[in-house]
This record gives structure tokens, C-alpha cells and sequence, in this order.
């Protein structure tokens, strides 16, 4: 079976979150089982495509409405990545540093899909499946299905994962005329609340729609940011399947960003070594509980209440306990974070931005990792967290709620039920007890790095799902 991953985002070739986590593992797994998978992305001005060997498979013009435009489609040469990775060139669109954040992304994005399905739908045979991520190849069910350009690929079989309904791609009618020919009378499969919705079209026109995990499929159907109906209109062709890692990735033993290699039987000194390595670095006492919070600073994680979190629980537990943040976003919430260093910096730090390698570094050395998200379609975070023996705190919602189990409940976390300031120090102080617990603290770290999320089960499942549509 041949699979094309049509995504914005792929890691090691750009990464903003947890999308480009998936992409860059699935087809890996995919392929391991015996399939084709392959990986359609932009070609971005990255680290990984500015060091990398391509070829240049495919060359043409492309046009959005009366924009016209050249693109290349490149292939990286080495199948590095364990699958065919290509990248769309369209010099002045996706030729910049950043994925997101641009004035013309709606334009960036619809090139691309129609770059990325000129160059599909002129092979001399059609894959099995397209597997689009996100809204932001949200267009690509309802082009296959119904631009006359297109007909070549109206019977193969459609897939949307929705890896973030908070975010729907939406811009206005007057950009019409930017999606090829189709009979107008199906232009109400892209509109949702008056405007073109690329997500909303995606759920609508792609043959099967899938969710991160399977509670976030539930509370779409009362948290959808207005895709609630829809999604109980289109709750038959939905199923969620839970994420899965990169355990060649994000594997202790042999991740070569850590100061010491662990696994299992040698994890107490493995993790006291790069715990020391951590806190030398940001000048915090080893000998004191770590937390840390990795991530994107806005209010979908919960990063709003972290000021006011950390004051609190730095007060009242004194001289005990270290925190320590990496990630960056909302302006405010970094101001706040880094004025706590005033008050708090014998047992306090926060780096703003993003370092690949520190986030490895701080799993592996970290003893709790907080995640007090409002939302959280699946998190990876956490399952970093248990591969690393450090024990998550997290919001019961999501992909959280279906991967972490309280120790109270005969688990191996610390969870709670509201995004509140108080539920937030309460998991805080509940995991500073369990720190105290030394017998019980050990044995809950050996467990939790037994835990199996690998993407085996996870790839077998969408590809069960494929062979559903075929």
C-alpha cells in the first residue's frame, strides 16, 4: 500500500509542535510494516534542508487564482529519515525561516497543496491513500474530490488527522477564485459559520477523519471551537487513535543529546547525572525535586497561570523545590516568568526559546514534568516524560487523560481536573510528598519507563484503517 503524508510540518525538517513529531515517525512505522509511506512538506529556508543532498524530481508552474507561480519538488537523497521525504519549492512562499506567522500563510498554504496535488495527480498511477494533517492541507479532501483538475485522484481514499481543531485556517470568500475549477454548487463543503474553513472542508469531504487520541475525539463533540455539530454530524467516518513515539528517537540509552545514557537498571544514576548537568547550567541544587515545564507559553497549555503558580509553590514550599521552564509564546507570560528570578533565584530559571537538545536534557533529568493544559489533543510531552523515568503532572483532559493514571488510583502520576491555580500547586505539592517517598518515588520511575508508546500499535491501526477504504 502506498500512503502520501501531506503535512506543513515534519521533524527534523521543521518543527513547531507535536505535528511534526507525528509526521516524522508514522511513515517510518508505516514503512516497517511493509508499506510506502511517503512525506510531502514545504521547503522552508531549515537547518535540515540547508544541510541536506536533494534531487529534483519534478519542475512546473503552478497558479492560486491569477497568481502564478514556479515550484520544484525535491527529493532528499538518502532516505535518512526511513522514508522518502519530499519538499514543495515555491520560491517566495516557502522559501522563509518560519512555518507559521506570516500575512499570506493562507496563500503560502494553498500553493503548496496545489503544488503538492499538480505533481500527485501527474503520475501514471494513483497511491492508496493521501493522509492529510491539520488545516493547513485541510483543502486537499475537497480538490481531490471535486476540482476538475483533480479527477485523476477522485477515487483515492482521503484521510484527515486533526492534530489541533483550536486552529481552523479560515479566511474569507473574496479568495475563492484561489481553489481550482469546481462546480460551484459544492461550495458549501468549505464554508462553516460564513467563512471558507480548510478544517471544516476536510472534515467534510475526507473519507475517514481521524483525532489524536480517543478522549480528544469525544470532547471535540462540546469543544470544537464551533465544530461541534459537525463533528456529531460526521461521528461515524471518526476514530481516534492515540499518538505514539519515536522510541529510536527519544530512547535514554542511546540519546546522544544526554550527558549519561541510561536505561532501566542504571536510571538513578543516569538520571542524577543530567539532573546535575541541568542544574549547574541554570544554578539550581541538585539535591532538590526538579520540575519542569517544556512547551509553548500560551493558554492553551495552562502557561498563563504559571506565574502565579510558581510564586505560590516556591513560597510555601520555601527552600525545597527547583523549577525550571523552556518554551516561549505569549510576550506577557515570559515577562512574568522571568521577573519570578528576582524573587526566586536560588530555585528558579527559565530559558526562553526553543533548544532541542535541552528539552533531552531536561526529561532526562527532570523528576516531574508539569502539564496543566486546557487542551491537549494527545500530548507527547508526557510520553517523553515516562520513556525518561520522569513522572508527569498533568490535567485530565485529552490524550493526557487516556495516557496517565493518578498514583492514587493505582497509577503512576500526579493528576487533577481543572486548568486553576489551585489544582495546579495541589499536583505540585501532592508530587513533592511523593518525592519524599523514596522507595515508592524509585519504584514508580522504573515503572513508568517499562511503559510501551511506541508508534507500532499506533501505525498498525491507521493502516488497518486504509485497507478499510480500499
Amino acid at each position: 500500500m502506498e500512503i502520501i503524508h501531506i503535512s506543513a510540518e515534519c521533524y527534523p525538517v521543521a518543527k513547531v509542535g507535536g505535528l511534526a513529531d507525528v509526521v516524522g515517525a508514522l511513515p517510518k512505522y508505516q514503512n516497517k510494516l511493509g508499506h510506502i509511506a511517503k512525506v510531502v512538506v514545504p521547503a522552508y529556508d531549515t537547518k535540515f534542508i540547508r544541510e541536506n543532498a536533494f534531487e529534483v524530481v519534478y519542475d512546473a508552474w503552478g497558479n492560486y487564482g491569477n497568481h502564478w507561480f514556479s515550484f520544484r519538488v525535491l527529493k532528499e537523497k538518502t532516505n535518512k529519515l526511513g522514508f522518502d521525504l519530499y519538499l514543495v519549492h515555491i520560491p517566495g512562499l516557502t522559501d522563509r525561516p518560519s512555518v507559521y506567522g506570516y500575512q499570506d500563510d493562507t496563500e503560502r498554504f494553498i500553493a503548496f497543496q496545489i503544488a503538492a496535488l499538480d505533481w500527485i495527480s501527474q503520475w501514471e498511477h494513483r497511491p492508496d491513500v493521501l493522509h492529510f494533517h491539520d488545516h493547513h492541507t485541510g483543502l486537499g479532501p475537497f480538490m481531490t474530490a471535486n476540482c476538475v483538475k483533480y479527477q485523476h485522484l477522485k477515487e483515492t481514499a482521503t484521510v484527515l488527522t486533526i492534530h489541533n481543531a483550536q486552529y481552523q485556517g479560515q479566511f474569507g470568500w473574496d479568495k475563492l477564485y484561489y481553489i481550482p475549477a469546481f462546480d460551484l454548487w459544492k461550495s458549501g463543503l468549505l464554508e462553516w459559520e460564513g467563512d471558507i474553513n480548510p478544517l471544516a472542508s476536510g472534515i467534510k469531504c475526507a473519507w475517514r477523519v481521524t483525532t489524536v487520541s480517543p478522549s480528544y475525539l469525544e470532547e471535540m463533540r462540546y469543544n470544537a471551537r464551533g465544530l461541534e455539530s459537525l463533528f456529531n454530524y460526521e461521528r461515524g467516518k471518526c476514530v481516534g487513535i492515540l499518538n505514539g513515539i519515536d522510541t529510536e528517537v527519544w530512547n535514554p540509552a542511546t540519546d546522544p543529546m544526554l550527558s549519561k545514557n541510561f536505561e532501566i537498571k542504571t536510571v538513578e544514576a543516569g538520571k542524577l547525572a543530567n539532573k546535575k548537568l541541568v542544574c549547574g547550567v541554570f544554578g539550581l541544587d541538585f539535591n532538590k525535586p526538579l520540575f519542569v515545564f517544556i512547551g509553548r507559553l500560551v493558554d492553551e497549555k495552562g502557561a498563563d497561570l504559571l506565574p502565579d503558580v510558581f510564586y505560590d509553590s516556591l513560597h510555601y514550599h520555601r527552600d525545597k523545590i527547583n523549577i525550571l521552564v523552556l518554551g516561549s509564546g505569549d510576550n506577557d507570560v515570559e515577562h512574568r516568568l522571568n521577573d519570578i528570578k528576582n524573587v526566586h533565584g536560588a530555585n528558579y530559571n527559565v530559558y526562553i526559546g526553543y533548544n532541542e537538545q535541552l528539552s533531552h536534557q531536561l526529561y532526562a533529568g527532570a523528576d516531574f514534568l508539569l502539564m496543566p493544559s486546557r487542551v491537549e489533543p494527545c500530548g507527547l510531552n508526557q510520553l517523553y516524560s515516562l520513556r525518561y523515568g520522569t513522572i508527569p503532572i498533568v490535567r485530565r483532559i485529552g490524550g493526557l487523560k487516556d495516557t496517565i493514571t493518578d498514583v492514587g488510583d493505582g497509577g503512576f502520576g500526579i493528576c487533577f481536573d481543572q486548568t486553576s491555580i489551585y489544582d495546579i500547586t495541589d499536583g505540585i505539592s501532592r508530587a513533592v510528598g511523593l518525592y519524599g517517598d523514596k522507595k515508592k518515588f524509585k519504584a514508580i520511575r522504573k515503572t513508568i519507563m517499562k511503559i510501551d508508546h511506541s508508534w507500532d500499535k499506533a501505525a498498525t491501526e491507521y493502516i488497518e484503517l486504509y485497507q478499510i477504504l480500499n
